[in-house]
């Protein structure tokens, strides 16, 4: 089995120092180069090149979202961002995402060894899911993630029957996604009208990063995109993002929906996760709902669809070919949770035909 080679561009030595070891300690993964800054990276890169390459943004002589830019235009590559959770390092980092970059990991300001011992298998994961992505239209063989514990959504809501007595007629959305995530959700929701479903989305990212996201959405959208606060109604032609490192679910007054924002452990290894707010739509919107499955890693949020599906919701999957990774939709298939698939060109048609 051959290892997934990495590359690693970050001016900090000590930072590149710790990325090398994490990598290398890998069964899996290796080193193929770790250099500076994306000038140095390009003289590299004729050398050899690599199956994944974890990106610093702000860097001298060039930036990483330049050199990100001209990478996806040369030979797509799959991209991990490793970006610090500043305002302008969390607005640089929604722009590399958008331009292709795959995913995005954290970066410690202090506290190497915290990281080492907290968020190795994190890192790890993500170039795993990272060397199988789409980008390249090629599959690696990886092994699977390192054990970390995994809580289901009985960790924050605990599991009871769907309620069927709705009071309301008013329809919601709720749509699930991880990695290639965020430019999917833009190509849906930009071709949205401003008048459609209220809709309630959670989108894999770190803490602060959501904020960003959300903000980016709506100055390119004609639906009003925001990152979700506590007690925010769910309204026609908005969209809620579940903020970083906060789970979110859908609670229902009367005839009115809106959403609590909660802490609780990681579930499915994330915060925000899927399957915790998909049971509470299942829960409290019932029939009224759609619930769609989009490109992502793992197998978060395959439970929370069949409890929708289960309580009267229809169902619907982002398909193989749109994916960047097909890990989330094709769990979800699996467990029987989907009614539907369809390409991602299709899934705004499908969202404006809910009546």
């Amino acid at each position: 089995m051959s290892r997934i080679k990495v590359m690693i561009v970050d001016d900090s030595a000590v930072v590149r120092q710790v990325l090398i070891g994490l990598v290398n300690d890998a069964p899996d993964m290796e080193v193929l180069h770790a250099v500076a800054d994306p000038v140095l990276a390009i003289a590299r890169l004729k050398q050899a090149w690599p199956d994944v390459i974890v990106l610093d943004i702000e860097m001298p002589r060039m930036d990483g979202l330049t050199f990100l830019r001209m990478l996806m235009q040369e030979r797509p590559t799959p991209v991990v961002i490793c970006s610090t959770l500043t305002e302008k390092g969390a607005k640089t980092t929604v722009d590399a995402l958008a331009a292709g970059a795959v995913a995005v990991v954290e970066k410690p300001k202090l506290g190497l060894k915290q990281f080492l011992s907290e968020s190795a298998g994190e890192l790890l994961t993500t170039v795993r899911g990272a060397a199988r992505a789409n980008v390249r239209r090629q599959v690696a063989h990886a092994l699977p993630p390192v054990p970390t514990p995994k809580y289901t959504a009985d960790a924050v809501l605990a599991p009871n029957p769907p309620a069927t007595a709705l009071q309301t007629t008013e329809r919601v959305i709720a749509i699930g996604t991880s990695t290639g995530g965020t430019q999917a959700l833009e190509e849906v929701l930009a071709s949205l009208p401003a008048v459609c479903p209220g809709m309630v989305i959670v989108q894999h990212m770190p803490e602060k990063f959501t904020e960003a996201f959300a903000a980016r959405l709506n100055a390119v959208c004609r639906v009003q995109v925001k990152e979700a606060a506590h007690n925010d109604r769910v309204l026609p032609g908005r969209a809620l993002i579940a903020p970083g490192g906060r789970h979110m679910v859908l609670k229902r007054s009367g005839a009115q929906y809106f959403v609590e924002v909660l802490d609780g452990p990681l579930v499915n290894r994330h915060r925000p996760s899927v399957d915790v707010l998909f049971r509470s739509v299942a829960r409290h919107a019932g029939a009224n709902a759609l619930g769609i499955i989009m490109t992502g890693m793992g197998d978060d949020g395959a439970a929370g669809l069949l409890e929708m599906r289960q309580a009267g919701a229809h169902t619907l999957a982002q398909d193989e070919d749109s994916c960047v990774v097909f890990g989330m939709p094709k769990e979800a298939i699996k467990r029987g949770a989907v009614e539907r698939t369809v390409p991602l060109s299709a899934i705004g048609r499908e969202i404006q035909a809910v009546r």
